[in-house]
């Protein structure tokens, strides 16, 4: 198995970011420096980073219902909770993705660097459904708006999927993974987003799962995730 793969499986970073690791001289095999991120390892063999053994680890995903004001990073230095503080697990997981303070719903946190990566990198065009409270009544023009893309500051967005649950609330789904987005798209067409919840990640549902309780997943979808990811 190459070097950077093992790091990724072993939960220490995504497959490119494993790599920088590797290229930085961080990663010693049977006591020698390696910085060659294709260097071929096998399981039982004497790998550190920086000086730490680096075991196998089992994989795992959890699906978490984020609630308010918890933080979507994996050590939170401040007073606010960090989302990896809600689920019950001695691995090493990170969250795949991130989901602002004020956003709630559904984020996945998980040891797979790999998997980690295609969720979140635009190539795979994973889509993300958000049902959004909005403050002003949304015009049907305004929806037409949002489905051909509508233009920000860093460009226009793709396409996006609408459908409309009220006067002041709609579902959207976009495959993109910009800075606060779906706000951003909101204020585009001259509204304002007053809640924010993320339902769906691929073929993933958030379901009935309470606010601050996470599961882990089982066989079954994590194998959907990666054909969403565009593994076959």
């Amino acid at each position: 198995m190459r070097l950077a793969k093992y790091l990724a499986h072993a939960g220490v970073a995504s497959r490119r970011k494993s790599e920088a690791i590797i290229a930085a001289g961080r990663v010693r095999v049977g006591g020698k420096v390696v910085t060659d991120p294709a260097f071929g390892v096998e399981t039982g063999d004497d790998i550190r980073l920086d000086g730490h053994q680096v075991e196998p680890e089992g994989r795992e995903v959890w699906m978490l219902n984020k609630p308010l004001d918890v933080i979507s990073t994996a050590d939170e230095p401040g007073k606010r909770i960090a989302v990896v503080d809600l689920v019950d697990s001695t691995a090493r997981l990170y969250p795949v993705g991130r989901l602002d303070a004020d956003s709630t719903g559904l984020i996945l946190l998980s040891n797979d660097g790999e998997l980690a990566n295609r969720l979140t990198h635009p190539r795979y065009e994973v889509e993300k459904t958000y049902r959004v409270r909005l403050k002003k009544p949304v015009t049907d023009e305004a929806i037409t708006q949002l489905q051909k893309g509508v233009k920000l500051e860093d460009g226009p967005t793709a396409p996006a999927a609408v459908k409309k649950l009220g006067e002041r609330e709609l579902d959207v789904t976009i495959h993109e993974g910009r800075n606060r987005q779906v706000r951003r798209m909101a204020e585009a067409i001259g509204n304002e987003v007053v809640s924010l919840q993320r339902i769906s990640l691929g073929s993933l549902k958030l379901g009935r799962l309470a606010t601050g309780k996470a599961r882990l997943l089982d066989e079954r979808e994590v194998e959907r995730l990666w054909k969403d990811a565009g593994d076959d």
